[in-house]
């Protein structure tokens, strides 16, 4: 299983509508068969590999190094199952903007539907965007969250970040199966070019050489706010070096106190805890990584975490434009295969299966 990160170029614009309809429709088509040959936890397992993702969405037509991909991509498989979902037994919540914020509701909404707790299905969520966000700061600002999930509470989550200097998008991967520790090695491999202008510095505090750091910032967020801040006015007269990912800049005592009260009160266990307290975002978790090294010496990992083709064309006529009639064509010959199946006759479904046996080595 590939699960993890991949950096894509920005670009502006949006698929035009006779392209988006058609990958709405396939796209539902390529969904419906893989659920009902495979059933939906190997559909979230393909979802949660960035090679595979990549892959249909370039089946889907889009433009195969394009940040769109992503976004487009997403949006057309939840339009794709749409009144589908039910029977289906996979939901798609969330997406670009102000539509990933109502993830959370969409996913209670849909929980009604499949009679389960939304709790623990909501938390994985937030977190995995809370993860990405602010306990690895890697320069990319997400704007995209999308969670699906099966009537079976497994679920998989695509989410992308922006780094506008840089003019690239970054695209994270999560599948529940995988997911021992929310903070630790969360993401359980790694797919992706080095961002554009070469080698940058991340803070990671989600690596496992972070695991001192992690403890010793829970540690700290339990002190009383009064001692943590006394040690934030000692470290200012510090020179750091200018290449250091923890800036003294980032020790703001007016902004910190705050948020440390909040962590006192509630006395997180773990690192976990400590992320999900609201207020905690990366200015607060790079202060406290900055304390747990320079006081207790617990330094966090700097190391960024963090490589299809072309079935009907892409968007920007690269390698060539869509191909209109042989797309419809796809979109009918996977629906015919699909129905036939359900009704005995498998002969179409068996002859498209078999191109799941050809693998590709990167």
């Amino acid at each position: 299983m590939r699960t993890g990160i991949t950096n894509l170029p920005l670009h502006g614009g949006n698929a035009p509508k006779w392209l988006f309809e058609r990958m709405k429709r396939l796209g539902g088509e390529i969904v419906t068969a893989i659920i009902f040959e495979f059933g939906t936890a190997t559909f979230l397992k393909k979802i949660a590999d960035p090679v595979w993702f990549q892959a249909l969405g370039c089946v889907l037509g889009f433009d195969w190094h394009s940040s769109g991909l992503t976004t487009t991509t997403c949006g057309a498989l939840k339009e794709g199952i749409k009144g589908r979902e039910k029977s289906l037994g996979l939901f798609i919540c969330g997406g670009k903007g102000a539509t990933s914020r109502k993830t959370p509701e969409q996913i209670e909404n849909y929980s009604l539907i499949t009679g389960t707790n939304p709790k623990s299905l909501v938390y994985s969520s937030k977190m995995a965007a809370k993860v990405d966000s602010a306990a690895l700061q890697d320069g990319f600002q997400l704007y995209h969250h999308v969670f699906f999930f099966d009537k079976n509470g497994h679920w998989a989550v695509v989410q992308q970040g922006m780094n506008t200097s840089a003019r690239t998008a970054r695209r994270y991967h999560w599948l529940s199966d995988n997911v021992a520790d929310f903070v630790c090695e969360p993401h359980s491999g790694i797919i992706s070019d080095p961002p554009a202008g070469g080698p940058k510095i991340t803070l990671n505090m989600i690596a496992k050489e972070s695991g001192k750091a992690r403890e010793t910032s829970t540690l700290i967020s339990q002190e009383r706010p009064e001692k943590t801040l006394k040690l934030v006015e000692e470290i200012k007269t510090l020179n750091m070096p200018l290449k250091h990912p923890l800036r003294i800049v980032d020790l703001n005592p007016k902004s910190l106190e705050k948020v440390l009260l909040s962590t006192y009160e509630k006395q997180p266990r773990n690192f976990e805890q400590l992320l999900g307290i609201k207020g905690v975002g990366p200015k607060t978790i790079r202060s406290l990584a900055l304390i747990s090294e320079i006081v207790y010496k617990s330094p966090a990992s700097i190391s960024d975490p963090v490589t299809y083709s072309w079935a009907h064309g892409g968007k920007d006529g690269y390698p060539y434009p869509v191909n209109r009639p042989v797309y419809d064509q796809s979109i009918e010959i996977l629906k015919t295969a699909i129905n036939k199946a359900k009704i005995g006759s498998r002969e179409k479904i068996e002859a498209i299966r078999q191109l799941s046996f050809f693998r590709f080595n990167f």
